[in-house]
C-alpha cells in the first residue's frame, strides 16, 4: 500500500509544486481544486494518509473541508496540514480546533514541507 497524499489548492501551480515535491519523496498524489472536489476524491481513494489543503478557496474552503473530513469515521484521524498564506493567529486557532494537524506558510521551502509531512505521517 503506497503513501497517498491529497493536495487541495485552487492554484494549479501550487498543486503542481507540492505534488512534485511529494512525488520526488516517493508519495502518490491525488489533487483537488477545492474542498468539495477534495471530498469527492477522498471518497474514491480510501488509502489517503494525509491531506494538505489551502485555507482560502472558492466553493468550499479549508476550514469547511477539515470539518467535513473529521465527520467521516474513516478519516477522523487522517492528518490534515494547512498550506496557506494566512498568518493570522485567529485563523490558526480555528483550524486547530477544527482538527488541523499542522500549518505551513506560503511561500514554502520543499524541505520544510517534507519535514512536516514526515512528522505527521510517521
Amino acid at each position: 500500500m503506497s503513501n497517498v497524499v491529497l493536495v487541495v489548492d485552487d492554484s494549479r501551480s501550487i498543486r503542481m509544486l507540492v505534488s512534485k515535491v511529494l512525488k520526488q519523496a516517493g508519495f502518490e498524489v491525488v489533487e483537488a481544486e477545492n474542498g468539495k472536489d477534495a471530498l469527492a476524491k477522498l471518497a474514491q481513494a480510501s488509502n489517503v494518509q494525509l491531506v494538505i489543503t489551502d485555507l482560502n478557496m472558492p466553493v468550499m474552503d479549508g476550514l469547511e473541508l477539515i470539518q467535513a473530513i473529521r465527520q467521516k469515521a474513516e478519516h477522523k484521524f487522517t492528518p490534515v496540514v494547512f498550506l496557506t498564506t494566512e498568518t493570522e493567529e485567529k485563523k490558526k486557532e480555528q483550524a486547530k480546533s477544527a482538527g488541523a494537524t499542522g500549518w505551513i506558510i506560503k511561500p514554502f521551502h520543499p524541505e520544510k514541507v517534507m519535514t512536516v509531512i514526515r512528522r505527521v505521517v510517521a
